[in-house]
């Protein structure tokens, strides 16, 4: 571990964010990126026992479960279930036979870095790396980063995997609107921000 990384000072990390980082070759720090001894970590038997000690409402049955078991509890609990299967499904667009305009840059699909396999989407660009290059040293340019409008063609990453990891765990189409400009964009979540509250 280098010195300073906060992973030193016994921070405390969720194990489901922090697993990401432990699968590739050269673990980073998830907060300051120094790299780190998997070894060290450990887990936090205060937190477990805090976990235990809390208690808090099932959203579906409103039983009062401590926190530790509520992963478990949601996942048999029948009106939970129930509010997931009720949930709205997901509908894939519709291909249309109009041509898209070639200005338009591809945000949904990419080409892996390492190999060139094509027609990956995020997360499927995750998983084949992590299949295929999970050792692979070659600093590489991202294909999500660099379709993005902010996003750097040259810049080239020297841990592909850490970042893929934590800075695409999500579409920025569900986030970001391309057609505005970054002051537009600013502007728009500060009125949201300000009509919520």
């Amino acid at each position: 571990m280098a010195s300073g990384c906060l992973l030193e000072e016994k921070m405390l990390f969720c194990g489901e964010c922090l697993q990401p980082c432990l699968q590739v070759a050269s673990p980073l720090c998830p907060l300051c990126r120094v790299p780190f001894d998997p070894k060290k970590v450990e887990r936090s038997s205060s937190v477990e026992k805090q976990l235990a000690s809390y208690k808090a409402p099932c959203r579906g049955c409103s039983k009062k479960v401590s926190l530790v078991k509520m992963r478990s509890h949601i996942s048999t609990c029948s009106k939970v279930q129930e509010q997931i299967a009720n949930c709205p499904k997901f509908v894939p667009v519709v291909p249309t036979s109009q041509p898209i305009p070639s200005n338009i840059p591809n945000r949904s699909t990419f080409v892996c870095p390492f190999c060139g396999a094509r027609n990956l989407d995020q997360q499927e660009l995750v998983k084949h790396c992590m299949e295929n290059h999970r050792n692979d040293p070659n600093k590489v340019v991202c294909p999500v980063c660099s379709a993005m409008p902010w996003g750097d063609p040259t810049y080239k990453s020297s841990n592909f995997l850490q970042h893929l990891l934590h800075r695409h765990k999500f579409s920025y189409d569900t986030f970001v609107d391309y057609s505005i400009d970054e002051e537009a964009a600013l502007q728009a979540a500060l009125a949201l921000s300000l009509a919520e509250n």
